[in-house]
């Protein structure tokens, strides 16, 4: 295994020297940039006073914002104190949300997409009937995201990545119309080259395929000629956001989305990428935990529309789609189960946190239990008061974190969070096989979510995401025993957090968790 691994990295020593070299290149310019305007702050005292001024201007706009004060705080502490510093990463990497022109391409796009979307009144209202809590969280989704709920869907939940890798090749090799994926990550190495053989099987068959992903996601595991070795063989591919030197106000957000679309008739999603390490083929963090599930019915639709969006919104400088009914099919599946589907979207480009609301509202929600599953735990103050309010009301809130983590500094700063939780009944374990790189939710037994949000600020707040609500279906009881066999292989930390003593931050981690919404 460790030879897979080190073959694998030496295919992809161009993308990291890449990745290297472009990071050199920010930071070169944002040094140059801050030195630039030191220097004129020591021989100009009216360019010193605008600099001052401008920061004054940006703390009151910040603070009067309707940001979480999390996200406020580091931001606002960072300019009073450093003002020329301060500035300068605001106006590079501050600005969330994108360009102007990048805001309008996707209001453009969702303006002809979302009314596509079927009317789902009477299903919520049958869900609000027969759950009421659930009810109420599908509301916020079809109101704020505006992606529906449907029945007629089955749902398969898979416990490890590598069972939903085995389905969707399965379903991959049965496509007769089209194909779509969009992954934040694609590793040029043995996972992908399974699908890449169904891929071109089906392009020859006349099946259009489309590949998307995220470049930063994906800049240590493919080269730069991807694009082109996917053309060549057929396979339509498109790039988010690609990281090359300048300074890119859109550079803090990336597509972190995980989605397969099969004749929009069978569509999966969940938390794993399409590279090696996902699915156990090699162990750099130990033994890997990921989930998804497989989705057939008119929920389907939803994943679809979300797929469009983006590979349409990209850039203004390909060719789009023109009519996107070809790809909304109606579909006559009879699904077995009658269970609440819902898939959503959540995007920086709107300033609404779908996937941090649809998570606090089922804590809030919750009676019973409410279990989480996260590899990341970097929480607002929201989410922490959320999770803590149900502890204290008797609610059984259990976080699951890794054993091993895959980024060290991002790992202290997750366990930086433990304290402040255990102390008031939240319950935490964490995985010792390896790496949990799973997103998921439940509640009382009749609702979960899989997906492909963390509980950590980048994943609420920076970036493209989606997930799926669901209810009174057996996927969620799945989830909810596999949270249970889980923790069977943790470590409960509970004990060992709840007086502070191990919790005990040094001066550099406290720095770290202060600014932990910037990383």
């Amino acid at each position: 295994m460790k030879q897979d691994t080190l073959e694998g990295r030496a295919k992809t020593k161009n993308g990291v020297k890449r990745l290297c070299f472009s990071a050199v290149c920010i930071l070169l310019e944002a040094a140059f940039i801050i030195a630039m305007i030191t220097k004129l702050n020591q021989y100009a005292e009216i360019i010193n006073l605008i600099t001052r001024l401008l920061a004054g201007v940006l703390v009151l706009k910040l603070y009067a914002s309707d940001q979480t004060s999390s996200m406020k705080m580091p931001w606002v502490i960072l300019i009073l104190v450093f003002p020329i510093l301060g500035v300068g990463l605001y106006l590079l990497i501050g600005l969330n949300g994108g360009t102007r022109k990048m805001r309008e391409r996707y209001d453009q796009i969702d303006r002809e997409l979302l009314p596509l979307l079927p009317n789902d009144s009477e299903c919520r209202e049958t869900l609000g009937r027969k759950i009421p809590k659930a009810g109420n969280i599908s509301d916020y989704i079809q109101k704020n995201a505006s992606y529906p709920v449907y029945q007629n869907t089955d749902v398969i939940y898979y416990d490890e990545a590598v069972k939903g890798l085995e389905a969707q090749l399965a379903d991959l090799a049965k496509a007769e119309k089209f194909i779509f994926m969009e992954y934040h990550a694609i590793e040029d190495a043995q996972a992908w080259h399974k699908i890449q053989r169904v891929l071109e099987d089906r392009v020859k068959a006349g099946v259009e395929v489309r590949v998307f992903y995220d470049d930063m996601g994906s800049i240590g595991f493919i080269n730069t000629d991807f694009i082109k070795k996917m053309e060549n063989v057929g396979i339509h591919c498109r790039v988010f956001n690609p990281f090359t030197p300048g300074l890119n106000v859109f550079l803090n957000n990336r597509d972190h989305r995980k989605i397969t679309v099969i004749d929009g008739k069978v569509g999966f999603t969940g938390g794993y990428n399409l590279a090696n390490e996902y699915f156990n083929f090699t162990h750099p963090y130990g033994q890997w935990k990921d989930t998804g599930i497989r989705l057939e019915g008119e929920a389907v639709r939803s994943l679809t529309v979300t797929f469009l969006e983006m590979w349409n919104a990209v850039s203004d400088k390909d060719k789009n789609d023109s009519d996107f009914t070809g790809f909304l099919v109606h579909t006559d599946y009879q699904a077995k189960q009658a269970g609440f589907i819902q898939p959503y979207a959540d995007s920086p480009m709107d300033h609404e946190q779908v996937g941090e609301e649809v998570y606090i509202s089922m804590v809030n929600k919750a009676e019973k239990y409410c279990w989480f599953m996260t590899p990341y735990l970097i929480i607002t103050d929201e989410m922490s008061h959320a999770l803590c309010l149900a502890a204290k009301r008797g609610v059984d809130v259990r976080i699951i974190t890794p054993g091993i983590p895959d980024k060290k500094m991002i790992y202290n700063i997750t366990r930086s969070f433990y304290h402040g939780l255990v102390k008031h009944g939240v319950r935490i374990y964490e995985w010792t096989p390896g790496f949990c790189h799973a997103k998921m939710s439940v509640a009382d037994d009749c609702m979960a979510t899989c997906g492909t949000i963390n509980l950590d600020y980048r994943s609420l707040y920076h970036h493209f995401e989606n997930g799926c609500f669901m209810a009174d279906c057996q996927a969620v009881l799945d989830i909810r025993n596999d949270l249970a066999a889980t923790m069977d292989e943790c470590r409960e930390v509970t004990e060992q957090y709840s007086t502070g003593r191990s919790a005990y931050l040094r001066l550099g981690q406290l720095f770290m968790r202060l600014f932990a919404g910037l990383l």
